[in-house]
């Protein structure tokens, strides 16, 4: 264990996939229902249904960045129930809809829109699941081989080497989120794709892929050394700020939790899952090739010094055991702040700083309310955290550390088991949300307030509900012996 923790989030380690298999089965009951009522009701010249209010799916929002999702979803629904309309509905609507994606130079959501959509119709083919059909991979190739590409582009360099994908925010951002949206360069390179640069210069995705992965280990994640006043362990800054002149990292910062110097939990589940899922792709890349890769950048000036100064855990001259032993350190350090700072039932609030959270005593000691009068809970981030602890749990277990390995996996499955049931599923027919009580830009205000209520609760969103199903297809394929899902499974070289 990297870190001594209090633990907040009461682990059921008795519990087994197949304990969960009943509530599976009544998640994706209630799932098709709510993904053929969206497709009866939505017109896409709305735009993206982003989240609920009041129950009906809204297009309120940044970007489009939940398209992929809604289709997603579908693909999902498919796998989960052989009900062909589901595939249909995602084959169409991802040739109708996606392709401006695709090819979106403006947002750090390729992972989120293209792999989620053309990545897992690619997905099922590799893995048998549907028929062969040589255009149809070509083409959902071809989508995944730009969309990584197109993602990469987005690159600012740092002080002393690397740099990484910046946010829709400008070439200054670097959110904290992006490391869930890193599949899709990891699925271009992994079908043999390189960015194309100035005078044919021939970019590695992987490179790019694990520079990125380095910075938002750095900078991103903390781990009790100091950087601040507030710096814990596992705690995760949305947004870390750089100065262009000079490429130097000047502060934390924030676009939707409340404070730079707190943690918005949607963020930290994003670096829990993201770390934890590179890890398992880094599996299946070579540490020759990985090695080779590090002592090219090395040469050309690629590596950062200033990992050599604060980060006892790296070393720029190991290659590929220091880039896994990197990552595993983040992973486990944001994996132990959740589980130290959720509810006893594996629920967080918005963000661990929140303001009126003294207002609700040892909420920490007790299961979540949503329902409460002072801060909202946040069921998005559980869902997307749980797939990440699970994914940990494997992990290590794989490498024979069966105690770290078995403590993520079963918080995982305790969180899934929460968020799979009332009040968090929804089981109102006139809701279109599947998990409830999910919360989107509470800084902004966007999110409803029902009447008698004081705070968010009661909505949905687009993230929420497809990384719920994803989360119950990862328990329901284990539950069965089926495949091991990951987003790379049946793509290029696997």
């Amino acid at each position: 264990m990297l870190f001594e923790i209090v633990m907040a989030l009461k682990i059921d380690n008795q519990l087994r996939p197949q304990r969960l298999l009943p509530q599976i089965h009544r998640l994706f009951e209630k799932s098709g229902e709510k993904i053929l009522g969206i497709e009866k009701s939505w017109n896409p010249r709305n735009g993206t249904p982003v989240f609920t209010l009041k129950g009906r799916y809204t297009s309120l929002g940044w970007t489009e960045w939940t398209q992929g999702f809604q289709f997603g979803s579908s693909v999902l629904q498919f796998e989960a129930s052989g009900e062909k309309k589901f595939l249909d509905i995602a084959r169409t609507k991802t040739v109708q809809l996606m392709a401006p994606h695709v090819s979106h130079t403006g947002v750090h959501d390729h992972g989120f829109n293209n792999v989620s959509t053309y990545g897992n119709l690619l997905r099922m083919m590799g893995e048998g699941r549907v028929p062969f059909n040589l255009c149809e991979l070509q083409f959902h190739e071809l989508a995944l081989k730009v969309s990584g590409a197109v993602q990469a582009a987005r690159w600012t360099p740092i002080a002393g080497g690397g740099g990484y994908i910046y946010s829709f925010n400008g070439p200054h951002s670097l959110f904290v989120d992006t490391m869930r949206s890193l599949r899709s360069l990891a699925v271009a390179h992994r079908l043999g794709h390189v960015l194309m640069g100035e005078r044919d210069r021939r970019i590695s995705l992987l490179s790019r892929l694990i520079q990125h992965s380095e910075a938002t280990a750095q900078y991103a994640v903390f781990y009790g050394e100091g950087r601040d006043a507030y710096d814990l362990p596992g705690r995760t800054a949305h947004e870390s700020l750089f100065n262009l002149n000079d490429g130097s990292y000047r502060c934390p910062n924030t676009q939707q939790g409340y404070s730079p110097f707190s943690t918005w939990t949607r963020g930290l589940a994003w670096a829990i899952l993201g770390f934890a899922e590179q890890l398992e792709f880094l599996d299946t890349v070579s540490d020759e090739e990985m090695d080779e890769l590090c002592a090219r950048e090395f040469e050309h000036g690629v590596r950062r010094e200033s990992f050599r100064k604060s980060r006892r855990a790296y070393n720029p001259f190991a290659g590929a055991a220091s880039i896994r032993a990197l990552m595993l350190r983040a992973a486990r350090a944001t994996a132990d702040f959740y589980i130290e700072h959720s509810c006893t039932d594996g629920i967080p609030m918005w963000d661990t700083g929140a303001p009126n959270l003294g207002c609700l005593g040892d909420y920490l000691k007790r299961s979540s309310d949503p329902f409460n009068p002072w801060e909202p809970v946040d069921s998005s981030a559980a869902v997307i955290a749980a797939q990440g602890l699970i994914r940990l749990g494997n992990y290590l277990a794989s490498r024979r550390d069966t105690r770290s390995g078995d403590r993520y996996r079963q918080a995982g499955l305790t969180v899934a088991r929460t968020v799979f049931e009332e009040p968090y599923l929804s089981s109102n027919p006139k809701h279109q949300g599947l998990i409830l009580h999910s919360i989107y830009h509470r800084p902004n205000g966007w999110d409803g307030i029902a009447p008698g209520q004081k705070v968010p609760n009661g909505e949905s969103s687009m993230w929420g509900d497809y990384h719920a199903r994803e989360l119950a297809l990862l328990i329901l394929r284990e539950s069965k012996g089926d495949r091991y899902l990951t987003f790379f499974s049946g793509i290029g070289n696997s």
